[in-house]
């Protein structure tokens, strides 16, 4: 049990830069209850952009004179180099990322510092980094998806440049359904990658306005000019209402719903991997570098990236639904709740960012066993379909030729007689259906737009590229 004692300790070692309104120093397990410094510190970058761009903004409103902005700018300018040398020292009293930094500017600049937080709050100070820390890291989110997708489109031009182009069966229920081209699926999926990037979009287009100005919550009756902070600091807009502008987290929230899916639609890919890999369906090998191994079993060769990915989906999707949980009941404008949204958006964007990186190379360094895709996809009872539309060609009603298509089937499992010798032999059917459970037969007869075979292929391909120049277009 803790030392009731230690318990109600003051802080002492500086002061608190709220500390004026109280006649004694925060208590120790105050400030380790409340303190964000140690995830938050990552903004610090952010933090000194924000700072540089409001402290020259009270210069240009005359606010501040010259001499105190460039004094300022100086030791903003020293703090960031420590920063980038490993050299920046924090002290008890460093709540977070950016009283550590105010701290340090007014150690560096003598009482001048004191002024570089006039006509600011840490409520719109902290609202204002966060987003300028989702612009760079959302899009970086962004491109490495996009990275992804140039893999699955490379790896899907290798599949058809082979002769024949390579097939594989597609499932449905985990069974198989109908062979489809190996391209075809691997760009099924980078689609639905592609869409993320979409949403990703539109996400750093809503979170582009700056709330520098906002105050604690109703502006402030100096001069500022929030137009100009958000102007130097590269936002789109700025903020039209400072209640709004320090409490609204809708784009942390907007982010992590899209990371979520994304990472949804990576444990999608990570989960056939698994399957591709195993003995049992045997579509693919793993390259060495993007496998592990167990600590007991030496014949093992594991898929953990893509085990991972699965894994990682309930993380981010838990990230998504705290922080929901926490934004449904507060009321306006800011409060202490609001710290919660960092860790869960840190956490989501960093392993979404690792994810990302791990799959691309396992995918861009996997072996595509493609003897054994396209022997599972020539089995003949894959183009079982193909034989009821043929005869949905010639008249037949389809639910009339699904039955007939389904007991020929039935004979032939029953039999253990050879499908393609059934169906040859079947009054209604004859010789030509037979020849269409021919090798490679099924997948060339996948002909209607946006369908599997070689066909439809060349067609998708074209409006693949296309979507990628146009997302790339929308990204910069």
């Amino acid at each position: 049990m803790a030392n009731s004692s230690s318990s109600q300790q003051s802080v002492t070692s500086g002061a608190a830069l709220w500390h004026g309104r109280f006649g004694t120093g925060p208590a120790a397990a105050l400030m380790a209850y409340t303190e964000s410094l140690s995830f938050d510190r990552r903004l610090w970058r952010d933090d000194i952009a924000g700072s540089t761009a409001h402290v020259k903004m009270l210069g240009a409103t005359g606010i501040l004179s010259a001499a105190d902005v460039q004094a300022i700018v100086d030791a903003l300018e020293q703090v960031h180099t420590e920063f980038d040398s490993g050299s920046f020292g924090f002290v008890d009293t460093d709540e977070d990322i950016h009283t550590a930094i105010e701290r340090r500017v007014t150690q560096i600049a003598g009482d001048v510092g004191g002024r570089l937080h006039t006509g600011r709050s840490r409520n719109d100070q902290v609202a204002t980094a966060l987003r300028l820390w989702c612009k760079r890291e959302v899009h970086q989110v962004a491109q490495l998806v996009m990275e992804l997708v140039e893999v699955l489109h490379r790896r899907a031009d290798d599949a058809d440049a082979s002769s024949p182009a390579v097939s594989l069966p597609g499932y449905t229920h985990l069974q198989r359904a109908q062979p489809v081209l190996l391209s075809h699926h691997l760009r099924a999926h980078g689609w639905a990658l592609l869409r993320d990037v979409d949403r990703l979009a539109d996400a750093l287009t809503r979170l582009d306005v700056s709330p520098l100005g906002a105050g604690a919550l109703a502006g402030s009756s100096l001069p500022l000019d929030p137009a100009h902070s958000a102007s130097s600091l590269g936002f789109a807009d700025s903020f039209a209402n400072s209640l709004d502008a320090v409490s609204d987290r809708d784009f942390v929230a907007e982010v992590l719903f899209d990371v979520a899916l994304l990472g949804v639609h990576l444990s999608r890919i990570g989960e056939e991997w698994v399957l591709w890999t195993s003995e049992e369906f045997g579509f693919a090998t793993l390259d060495d570098a993007y496998a592990t191994g167990s600590s007991m079993l030496p014949q093992k060769k594991n898929a953990d990236i893509a085990e991972l990915a699965r894994g990682k989906a309930g993380r981010l999707i838990g990230n998504l639904t705290g922080l929901l949980t926490t934004l449904k009941g507060l009321p306006l404008a800011y409060n202490r709740d609001l710290q919660e949204d960092k860790e869960p958006l840190f956490d989501s964007v960093e392993q979404i960012q690792r994810a990302l990186i791990a799959i691309a190379g396992m995918i861009d360094t996997a072996t595509f066993n493609t003897d054994v895709m396209q022997a599972a996809a020539n089995q003949q009872v894959m183009g079982a379909t193909d034989i009821a539309e043929w005869l949905v060609r010639g008249g037949r009603p389809f639910r009339e030729a699904h039955s007939i298509v389904g007991a020929v089937v039935r004979e032939a499992l029953s039999s253990g007689r050879i499908l393609s010798d059934v169906v040859s032999q079947h009054p209604d059917l004859g010789v030509e259906p037979a020849a269409l459970l021919a090798p490679g037969v099924s997948v060339s007869m996948r002909q209607s737009p946006g369908a599997g075979g070689p066909m439809a292929s060349t067609d998708q391909r074209s409006r693949f590229v296309a979507e990628i120049e146009s997302l790339k277009r929308k990204l910069s």
